[in-house]
């Protein structure tokens, strides 16, 4: 009766262990978002989009003009509601409403005008609306420069970023250390996520090289990131997964692979349509496919 007792509760445990254990491969995202939707009066901007970027990845989100890339990214910072939708963070569902909603959630948005003040210094910058307060008197703070100096220059240093003092003012600074600095700003307060949108826009060959550095440098220490851009080179070497949308539709989701002129001209074959991954009953590959890529690419 004991040597029973004790191989059924051996098996009873071992029936729950392995009930609990999550198979490899579904470990939760950090971000998932559900059938977004958002209309601007009768445009509908999204319909039925679903994203998913796991912890310390690089997700590329392409698509032409209007196809709802940076609707969708302005939703999951706050900046936007959707009008039907869910945003799970971390396996948990999320009510992001505002900008600050989305703060509070660890997600940050690096916006294609940067959003900096040039007349301020890159501390000031970097601390704008968190600004660190020595002593408060009443109605009247006194920052705390020194503080706020210090944290920004190890920001900096920890990023590799290459500005020679945190005092000189942003209107002085090239447009690669510009785009720099927004990017530090945006990660500097335990920043789970990171949006980009077009980081490489308008920059010298040179400056671009440093942004993308700086992405390669993020996701290093464990940052997930979501980069919106044109440029399929710059996707193409610092993604791990693209996402395609198209009319406010996902019409491609799949890690980056193969050389750049394979991925460009499959990326392009989404973008005009001639590639659907997500449309029922549409080949995800017609005949003339080759024909009409090959005209835009070339």
């Amino acid at each position: 009766m004991t040597k029973f007792s004790f191989f059924q509760c051996r098996h009873t445990f071992i029936y729950f262990l392995k009930k609990e254990r999550k198979p490899m491969g579904e470990a939760i995202p950090i971000v998932e978002m559900r059938n977004i939707r958002k209309s601007f009066g009768g445009v509908q901007a999204l319909r039925g989009v679903d994203l998913v970027l796991h912890h310390n990845e690089v997700l590329g989100l392409v698509g032409d003009n209007a196809a709802g890339k940076s609707t969708l990214m302005k939703i999951l910072s706050g900046a936007y509601i959707p009008n039907e939708g869910e945003i799970f963070i971390e396996g948990k569902k999320a009510h992001i409403i505002n900008p600050w909603d989305a703060r509070r959630q660890g997600i940050e948005m690096v916006y294609q005008d940067l959003a900096l003040a040039n007349n301020l210094d890159v501390a000031a910058n970097v601390f704008m609306g968190r600004e660190a307060v020595s002593v408060k008197l009443g109605p009247i703070s006194i920052m705390d420069e020194h503080h706020m100096g210090q944290e920004t220059q190890r920001l900096l240093d920890r990023l590799k970023i290459d500005i020679s003092s945190v005092r000189l003012k942003v209107e002085s600074l090239s447009g690669g250390q510009r785009q720099a600095v927004a990017i530090a700003r945006a990660t500097a307060f335990n920043t789970k996520v990171t949006i980009m949108d077009e980081p490489t826009a308008a920059l010298s060959v040179a400056a671009i090289g440093k942004v993308l550095d700086l992405v390669r440098e993020l996701k290093a220490q464990g940052c997930s990131i979501i980069i919106i851009s044109h440029r399929l080179e710059d996707i193409y070497q610092v993604s791990d997964r693209m996402m395609v949308l198209r009319h406010g539709r996902k019409v491609c989701d799949t890690p980056v692979a193969g050389d750049i002129d394979d991925f460009r001209e499959r990326v392009v074959a989404y973008i005009i349509g001639a590639r659907d991954d997500f449309a029922e009953g549409v080949s995800k590959q017609p005949n003339n496919e080759h024909e009409e890529v090959q005209d835009i690419v070339h």
